[in-house]
Formats: C-alpha cells, structure tokens, sequence
C-alpha cells in the first residue's frame, strides 16, 4: 500500500477552486448579484428608499444573509470534498450578506462612505494580519483545513462589505456608476497586467484582485437597478438578480469547476 504524497493530499482536501479566469467571470456576477439581491431585500421590499424608512431594514436584511453566510459557512468547512455549487452559494451569501452589512454601517450608523470604508479596511487587514500569525501564510493556495477555511470565509467577508463601501463611496462623488465601474474594472486591468508581465507577490496580486471585484459588482449592480436620474438604468432588481443568478448557474454548469492545486507555490494565486 503506497502511501499519497503531501501535494496530492492537499489537492484532495482542497475545497476552493482553482483560480481561473473563470473563476474571476462567476466572482464579479456573483458580487453584482449581491448588491442587487442585497438591495432587494433592503430597499424594494423592506422600503429603505422610501420615506418612512426607518433603518431596521438594513438590520433584519443583514440578519437574513448573516444567518444565511453562517449556516453555509458551517456547511462548507464540514465538507469532506470540493463542491462548486456549495462554493459558490457561499460567495454569494457573503457578498449579498456584505451589502446589506455595509449600507448599515454606512447609512443606519452615521459615519459615512470614508467613515464605513476605513473600518472596514481595518478588518480586513486585521484578518490577514490573524490569518499570518496563525497559519505563516495567507496564499489560497494553502486553504486545505478547517482553521485556513475559517480565516479564509472571515477574510472574505469583510473584503465584500468594504467593496460594497467603497464602490458606494466613489459612485456617489461625479464619477456615477457608470463611471466608477470603469475605474474599478481599470485598475482590475492593472492587476492582471501585473500578474504577465512582473514578479509581483502572486498572494497580495490575489487579494488586490479579489477587493477590487466587490466594489466593481457593487457599482454594475447600482448601475443596473439605479433610478435614471442617478445614473442607472431604473432596472427590476428583482428581475436583475434573477438574470444574474441565472447567468453564474450556467457558467457552473459550463466552465470547469476543479478545487485548486495546493502545492505550497503562488502561482494559482
């Protein structure tokens, strides 16, 4: 009986995909798909657009998805194998969990676009910083056990709310949505050219990448659902979350959906 070398045991634990191009394709329409599922729930259907919004709608919708994110957070790290659909259900509880968090702190608590996006920066850093100390590394390439799950789901969470943040916060200025998606999906270019033509830490090229991705869905997802004369299209959000979520179910169905090689090297990252 030969034994299973170290790399291919952590390949089979690994329960995070590889990170492709399509993985960056279903992260950015499962990051819009938060900011219009999000804004659903909290605006069209708790009223928070509305003059007798009271602010407990951004609370009971960030209870909702909060609950939702912690039951399949809990799902995916007593999972024995990667499964793509659980995966992704979790990405998307996060971002749409992000949104309804980040318009509460923003908004419900009175300190505002910067006010809201500093914080939230701090707990990300915060959470890298924890996720180092403990495990010597923050690379997704080394997500195969319980605890670098655990950081790894906290991590994530906070870098979807400060992007829901930080797309509000650059939108609001005369850029638009429009506009600052643009930005947003530039500097993302950026990042890509990085990763080709430099030697950059694969690792912080990663997280750069992953952040970015928020605020870019969160201004897609405001240009979509928007009233006009805001700048948006005055789509259905309803209808819109429908459509996207129709859209990432597809590319799983289509693109390939392997867990990611975790070898110990950065270059998946």
């Amino acid at each position: 009986m030969t034994s299973t070398p170290p790399n291919d045991l952590a390949h089979t634990l690994s329960k995070v995909p590889a990170v492709t191009l399509g993985f960056w394709a279903i992260k950015i329409l499962a990051t819009t798909l938060g900011e219009t599922g999000g804004d659903s729930v909290t605006m069209t259907w708790l009223g928070e657009t509305t003059e007798e919004a009271t602010g407990y709608g951004y609370l009971i919708g960030t209870a909702i998805f909060g609950v939702l994110l912690v039951v399949l957070v809990l799902l995916q790290i007593r999972a024995r194998k990667f499964n793509a659909w659980l995966y992704w259900a979790t990405i998307v509880a996060s971002t749409t969990a992000g949104t309804t968090l980040a318009d509460m702190a923003t908004r419900s608590l009175g300190i505002g676009y910067p006010g809201g996006s500093l914080l939230l920066l701090a707990c990300v850093l915060v959470s890298l910083f924890a996720w180092y100390k403990a495990l010597g590394t923050v690379d997704v390439n080394t997500v195969s056990g319980r605890r670098e799950e655990t950081y790894y789901w906290i991590t994530i969470t906070f870098s979807q709310t400060l992007g829901t943040a930080l797309g509000d916060w650059i939108a609001d200025s005369s850029l638009s949505y429009s506009g600052s998606a643009l930005i947003f999906g530039a500097a993302l270019i950026v990042v890509a050219a990085l990763y080709a033509a430099t030697k950059i830490s694969r690792v912080l090229l990663f997280w750069s990448a992953f952040i970015l991705t928020r605020p870019l869905g969160a201004t897609v997802g405001d240009f979509l659902d928007k009233p006009r004369e805001s700048g948006g299209l005055e789509l259905s959000r309803p209808l819109a979350s429908v459509v996207l979520l129709i859209v990432i179910v597809g590319l799983i169905f289509l693109l390939s959906q392997r867990p990611g090689g975790h070898s110990g090297s950065e270059k998946a990252a």
